[in-house]
């Protein structure tokens, strides 16, 4: 390869305002790419093949984000990776380098060595030791990033869009290392560098959970069990999910207690809730812009938020996962295992990692139990008495599991039903949050963030 990084990259990027949007894990689908520049580019592997690592800004209706990207290049591309072609240069095939078994190891091998190469400080937590020459094969359900998978022992999480400063979600891994909490994944390194003269991390190495089964997946086989019972009650089905949401309650309180013990907590009056409901507000304003159908629903939002703002007591506040649902949780043979501390991927970095009320947790999961319940009857022929059945059933399991999920969490924690105003208004400024996401990704889904609003609102 003749030509720098940098300029390689730079003749790509015809290719990748093409590319980019038909990635999971890019997050502006919904906008066209105007222009994709380097912002830094350096070789971690010469040769053919040659491993590049970018990052690049990509520039939509005056926004500017910046993404990592791990480039390969090859003189003939395998057909394996044909799905990962990204473009060609002198007659080189550019490809996306992560579906790579044979480059990405390096990462791996770096960590463990601990070693600084191209500018990038790879590291590995204090006291770990790791095995090294181990292939790795991408995992296919991420959204927001690309997860690398090392034999059965260990998971890369390589951050796509960055931000300045250390992650949160390994921030918080690491502060929760040192209360040896049982309910994450163990962190062992990392990748982290600069941009700007600014800390970033742009990997998270974890322990590997081969034998996890997803949250998701478990509750929303439940669901399919009772819909298939023509007249069980959820506690009379075989899959009946209610222990595990109690358990799952039970880990999300410790772990939020091991966040408080680790890193502090306190407590907010009238400014936080002022915050938190001119937030509610403008999101709220931002939706209703773009999505007409949640106008029905307006004046019952209006009044739960401002419901909230009149409260008198004050709100405990502490670091918190951020970004909670089914989707990121694991059940292991010794219980739950949350998973990825990033916070919502649409919220400012600050945000982030500022203290809030873990009610805001509890919101996120109580929001995930009534997806769950309600996904079976996304395109279902509307009107029929089959639907209005299924739809008793899916009210049916949601309402049981949210409450033993309550009561779970009150087993280790205050009561979150205890703050039954904010924790109202919390969960439904994540369904507007949800009705915006719907709308400009899956509007098929639509139904199930409004239908909730309405059933909350009364609307």
């Amino acid at each position: 390869m003749t030509s720098s990084p940098t300029e390689v990259i730079t003749e790509l990027a015809d290719a990748l305002r093409e590319w980019l949007p038909t990635q999971r894990w890019f997050a502006g689908k919904d906008r066209a790419v105007a222009s994709v520049r380097p912002v830094q580019a350096v070789s971690l592997v010469d040769g053919d093949p040659a491993l590049l690592h970018a990052v690049v800004e990509v520039r939509q209706n005056g926004s500017a984000d910046r993404y990592q990207l791990l480039v390969g290049l090859r003189s003939d591309l395998p057909e394996h990776l044909g799905h990962a072609w990204i473009g060609t240069r002198a007659e080189l095939a550019c490809y996306d380098a992560t579906q790579d078994t044979e480059l990405t190891g390096l990462l791996l091998d770096l960590i463990a060595r601990g070693q600084t190469h191209a500018g990038l400080d790879f590291q590995h937590e204090p006291g770990v030791e790791l095995e090294i020459a181990l292939k790795s094969r991408p995992v296919g359900a991420e959204q927001s990033n690309t997860s690398l998978v090392y034999g059965h022992h260990y998971i890369l999480k390589l951050f796509r869009k960055l931000v300045t400063g250390t992650n949160p979600d390994l921030t918080l891994h690491r502060a929760l290392r040192t209360q040896q909490c049982e309910h994450i994944a163990e962190p062992l390194g990392a990748i982290q560098g600069t941009l700007d003269g600014e800390e970033v991390t742009f990997g998270m190495l974890q322990r590997f959970l081969p034998d996890a089964a997803d949250g998701w997946a478990m509750a929303t086989a439940s669901v399919r069990d009772l819909m298939a019972e023509g007249d069980l009650h959820p506690d009379e089905v075989g899959g009946d999910f209610a222990g595990e949401a109690r358990r799952l309650g039970q880990a999300v309180a410790e772990v939020h207690a091991d966040l408080a013990a680790a890193l502090g907590s306190g407590s907010e009056g009238r400014d936080l809730l002022d915050r938190t409901v001119d937030a509610m507000q403008r999101r709220l304003d931002a939706v209703l812009a773009s999505v007409p159908e949640l106008g029905a629903h307006e004046q019952g939002l209006r009044s739960a938020f401002d419901a909230a703002r009149e409260l008198s007591h004050p709100i405990a506040v502490q670091h918190i996962h951020g970004d909670l649902h089914l989707g990121q949780v694991l059940r292991t043979v010794l219980g739950w295992v949350l998973i990825d501390f990033e916070g919502e991927p649409a919220a400012p970095a600050a945000e982030r990692l500022s203290l809030r009320s873990p009610l805001r947790d509890v919101a996120g999961m109580l929001r995930s139990f009534d997806y769950a319940a309600h996904q079976l009857l996304v395109g279902y022929p509307g009107g029929s008495s089959a639907e209005d059945q299924l739809t008793v059933r899916a009210l049916e399991w949601a309402r049981r599991n949210r409450d033993a999920f309550c009561d779970g969490y009150a087993e280790k924690a205050a009561d979150p039903r205890e703050h039954a105003v904010l924790l109202r208004a919390l969960e439904l400024d994540k369904a507007v949050y949800e009705v915006a996401y719907e709308h400009g990704n899956r509007p098929e889904w639509l139904a199930v963030p409004l239908s909730s609003i309405a059933r909350i609102t009364g609307s």
